[in-house]
């Protein structure tokens, strides 16, 4: 009789492929990506969360400096990035945008690059989680790329539940890759529309693909 794939108790085997691999994770604005990240996390997948890179990088002296230079003292009150303030100008105006993500992407790149390295190293499998993973290039480090796909009432329901109105998802939405041109670059596409329970099954399989047969 073959292997269980799940493990003798049911459970999802943790992911161990032949090699390590690294698996980018795209998809349209509050499709759902954090919550799918945690799920290959879940399977033993090392996280690289570019937004966390941005948060430390965006937290630095030299960065803060240069943000207050390029739009004013009052995104940086207190001295702290006032993330709200920031992403107002950012989302309002391509222009601003261009000059925030000249100043932040360079830093944040790096960034995630030495923490691919590092991964690379110890021999760990990565979920590379970036909104920009696209836009950045950084789907040219990755093994394949994973698109997290919701409708739009779907993903305007996740939206309202962090403030944001169907104007702000509009514009957050337009800051990036087309829906169709992000799906069409990916290898796999999960359907993350429905309960969580059914997205799990499908990382899980997709997972046990990726990985091969049980030894």
């Amino acid at each position: 009789m073959p292997a269980d794939p799940h493990g003798p108790s049911g459970r999802p085997r943790p992911f161990r492929p032949a090699r390590p691999v690294v698996i980018g994770i795209t998809g349209g604005v509050a499709a759902g990506k954090s919550a799918v990240a945690s799920m290959f996390a879940a399977r033993g997948l090392r996280h690289v969360d570019a937004d966390a890179h941005a948060r430390a990088v965006s937290a630095e002296p030299a960065v803060l400096a240069a943000l207050a230079a390029e739009f004013g003292p009052a995104v940086v009150p207190d001295g702290a990035l006032d993330r709200a303030a920031m992403a107002r100008i950012a989302f309002a105006d391509s222009a601003a945008r261009a000059r925030l993500e000249a100043i932040l992407h360079p830093r944040i790149r790096a960034a995630v690059l030495k923490e691919l390295a590092a991964a690379k190293a110890e021999g760990s499998s990565v979920l590379l989680d970036a909104p920009l993973l696209l836009e950045n290039g950084l789907d040219a480090v990755c093994d394949c790329i994973v698109f997290v796909a919701a409708s739009l009432a779907t993903r305007a329901t996740r939206a309202a539940a962090r403030g944001w109105d169907a104007a702000e998802l509009a514009r957050r939405e337009a800051a990036q890759k087309p829906l169709a041109e992000k799906a069409a670059r990916a290898d796999h596409v999960l359907d993350n529309d429905g309960p969580l329970a059914a997205t799990e099954r499908q990382v899980r399989d997709l997972l046990d693909q990726l990985a091969g047969p049980a030894p």
